[in-house]
């Protein structure tokens, strides 16, 4: 049998500059793995826009903007994540279930010691996923605050869920409570999807430590959110330093951003 292999579209590194090569797709993508791997503990968010800044196409889904190249670098971040951490509403449009680990990535996965599985964590102030969810070979983790600690009790068991009140509104999940209890369960490596509402949280909270923003080579106009939404304005604005840029043979562009850094540091 031949050995799995990622999506077959080369990315070329344009930042940093003194780093220029092209990382051809090849099975355990050691050179992909190398360049996105983190110290733990560490909150990454990762997203995909249109070029005119749309975070969803017409479908209001998020995965109608995908293109191999992000799906190749997509599969790398989630292998690198001991939990992916989303909203009940992405869950739904998405459709998210279990998380597999792409085969070609197991091996990588296992030499950054990391678990065999990558938990799913669903942020939901009702408590509520869906039934097929929930009661699927392992339920998802639900993170949620007063009103809805019964009702996922009730659906995922006591085990799995996370019940953190918000310091000012008790029914709305605590989300940097919430990331010091997935630390406590051994869940140091987050990677957060989104939606954009929950980014927005998310960064309003202070909790992102790096942003991987796909831009798809597409344009879709219409009233879609961008990629954080619902937000209050950040104040000052929170800066942001480039890591790296990858271009694919399509236009598809992967930058990544760390929220951490210096201001003023260099590509």
């Amino acid at each position: 049998m031949p050995e799995p292999t990622p999506p077959d579209v080369p990315l070329d590194v344009l930042v940093p500059v003194t780093d220029r090569r092209t990382l051809a797709p090849v099975p355990g993508e050691a050179e992909l793995v190398a360049l996105l791997v983190r110290d733990a503990p560490h909150v990454r968010a990762n997203m995909v826009a249109s070029v005119d800044g749309a975070a969803t196409g017409g479908d209001d889904r998020s995965g109608s903007l995908g293109t191999p190249a992000d799906a190749r670098v997509f599969a790398v971040l989630r292998a690198l994540a001991d939990v992916v951490l989303v909203g009940a509403g992405t869950v739904r449009a998405e459709g998210y279930r279990e998380l597999p680990v792409a085969d070609h990535l197991r091996a990588a996965r296992t030499a950054a010691g990391l678990p065999e599985v990558v938990e799913l964590a669903v942020v939901t102030r009702r408590g509520d996923v869906p039934a097929d969810l929930a009661t699927g070979a392992r339920p998802p983790l639900v993170v949620t605050g007063a009103a809805g600690a019964a009702r996922a009790r009730d659906l995922v068991g006591p085990d799995r869920t996370l019940v953190v009140p918000g310091h000012d509104d008790p029914d709305s999940p605590d989300l940097p409570a919430a990331v010091t209890a997935l630390r406590a369960r051994g869940l140091t490596r987050v990677l957060a999807e989104g939606g954009p509402g929950l980014l927005g949280d998310l960064l309003v909270a202070d909790v992102v430590d790096e942003l991987c923003l796909t831009t798809s080579p597409t344009l879709v106009a219409g009233p879609a959110p961008r990629v954080v939404h619902g937000a209050p304005w950040l104040a000052p604005p929170r800066p942001a330093h480039l890591r790296h840029v990858l271009h694919a043979p399509d236009g598809t562009l992967l930058t990544c951003w760390d929220l951490r850094a210096a201001v003023g540091s260099g590509a």
